[in-house]
């Protein structure tokens, strides 16, 4: 019941509207909402201690049923905004709960204990946001009020086609979908709304940890989509966006050469992009090819890792989503990471790696051809950045060298560091989050230095946890000279989050 507490007293103290300029009274009630959802959890030792994972509890309750959930806040605060012309600051209170139920359908009394079973899921997701002004780049990446994230039917112990041994499973309806890196296709987890899609996702794994997916999915609309609804948290049904259909096979071989190099794994992929308009939404009309490659290697102690992992992408598109543009590009685009790490075998386990994001920018607008690797369905904050109202940095027109601190003090707390030095790969093109561009390539390709960090630490093992985070990006060249330039050449974001598992 505190866990039902501390949800209905986040969502339920704060009636006000976007309007509303009464500061303090505003500032108070965030206060009380926080320590609402923090003083149930601090208070909770004794019974966490008693059940350390949440999810078996109610998994104990019913062989047939599971039953979980999770709800979060976030507050975050922005110092000197980058976008284009940004003045100020910013700040936002961002709050997600989760509810995800899973029913066993049985089996028939006859049926082998390996036959094939069906389970049917529901995934309720309630996404808000609070404190934002005109100046908050808001969208319903931000705002999704109660809708239905996840609802599908799964059949386990299916035939495989990878491996005598293998069993596989296949997933129809709405759901979500994360595979390999997730640097393709990603189950955000930072984000205050997550995605999700309509269609099918088949899975073969076998004994060995290898892996064969393949979807064919669409996604979804995520509304409201006004600014006027989304600064109200209006309530909105999703809808599919039928006319967006999105392929993929990937393969995850777990062991690759193991007479030679322990733990190391290869994947192949190739994902597909169809669109075109409808009457609701509008598109530039993308048909995308994207082939690529990972080597992975986990880390552990006393070892060298290493996760690599290249993008192609050919195909067409238009220049814009202006259903008058008719002009067709020629796309060819290209993503890399590389990263290179060792893990010590000391006190707080800290891992040092040094790491090299590419992604392709159009060097001409005028030329036919689009050369922008755009980030897509993907994530970007586990390899770049803090994200959500900062997050400077994204998969598209980048060249940013850099390196990277975690620690493991213990199981309860963790924590990161990161830096790079991030470039445009081409100074004609824009700087695609903040929205800036110099065409004639006159004002560098220098972005800045960006400094992100990250701390967590298990309030109660496995039910409650608290996060905090700051970043800074160190304006360069293209900062300072770029058109539509901001009133600061430097930004400092921090937040701070508490999450409750029930």
């Amino acid at each position: 019941m505190q866990s039902n507490y501390a949800y209905i007293s986040l969502h339920g103290l704060m009636p006000w509207t976007q309007t509303d300029n009464q500061k303090p009274a505003r500032v108070l009630r965030i206060l009380l909402s926080v320590s609402a959802l923090i003083w149930p959890l601090t208070t909770q030792s004794a019974v966490g201690a008693e059940l350390p994972n949440a999810k078996r509890s109610h998994a104990d309750r019913s062989h047939w049923l599971t039953l979980e959930g999770e709800t979060r806040a976030r507050f975050e605060t922005l110092d000197g905004q980058f976008r284009a012309n940004g003045k100020g600051g910013d700040q936002l209170l961002a709050l997600r709960t989760l509810l995800r139920a899973e029913a066993r359908l049985p089996r028939s009394t006859t049926n082998q204990p390996n036959s094939p079973s069906i389970t049917l899921g529901i995934e309720l997701q309630d996404s808000r946001t609070y404190l934002g002004d005109d100046g908050t780049p808001l969208s319903s990446s931000y705002t999704n009020p109660l809708d239905v994230l996840q609802l599908y039917a799964r059949a386990d112990n299916l035939p495989s086609v990878i491996d005598y041994d293998a069993t596989s499973h296949l997933t129809l309806g709405r759901q979500t979908v994360s595979i390999g890196s997730k640097r393709q296709i990603e189950r955000v987890s930072y984000a205050n709304v997550i995605k999700s899609y309509t269609g099918a996702h088949w899975v073969s794994h076998s004994g060995q940890g290898d892996q064969l997916h393949a979807i064919y999915v669409v996604p979804i609309n995520r509304r409201p989509s006004t600014q006027t609804k989304i600064f109200d948290n209006e309530l909105e049904s999703d809808k599919e966006q039928w006319q967006r259909r999105i392929w993929g096979l990937h393969f995850i071989k777990r062991e690759i050469l193991s007479e030679r190099v322990s733990n190391l794994q290869g994947e192949a992929f190739i994902y597909g992009l169809e669109e075109n308009d409808s009457q609701r939404f509008q598109t530039p009309d993308r048909a995308y090819t994207t082939v690529g490659f990972r080597l992975f290697r986990e880390a552990q102690a006393n070892q060298w890792d290493t996760d690599i992992e290249a993008a192609y992408r050919s195909g067409t598109r238009y220049a814009s989503s202006n259903p008058a543009d008719t002009n067709s590009l020629e796309v060819r685009a290209l993503m890399l990471i590389a990263a290179l790490g060792y893990t010590f075998d000391m006190a707080w386990q800290p891992r040092l790696s040094l790491e090299y994001y590419y992604a392709s920018g159009d060097d001409d607008p005028n030329d036919n051809k689009f050369d922008q690797y755009e980030r897509l369905f993907g994530g970007r904050r586990s390899d770049l950045n803090n994200t959500s109202i900062h997050g400077p940095l994204t998969p598209a027109n980048l060249s940013a060298p850099g390196l990277r601190l975690r620690v493991k003090p213990n199981d309860r707390v963790d924590g990161w560091f990161q830096y790079h030095a991030a470039s445009l790969a081409s100074a004609t093109d824009r700087w695609t989050v903040a929205r800036r561009r110099d065409p004639q390539g006159q004002s560098g390709k220098f972005i800045g230095h960006t400094l992100d960090a990250r701390m967590r630490y298990w309030l109660v093992p496995q039910r409650a946890r608290l996060e905090v985070g700051a970043s800074a990006l160190l304006g360069g060249d293209f900062v300072e000279q770029a058109p539509d330039k901001p009133e600061a050449e430097d930004t400092y974001f921090g937040y701070v989050q508490a999450t409750l598992h029930f």
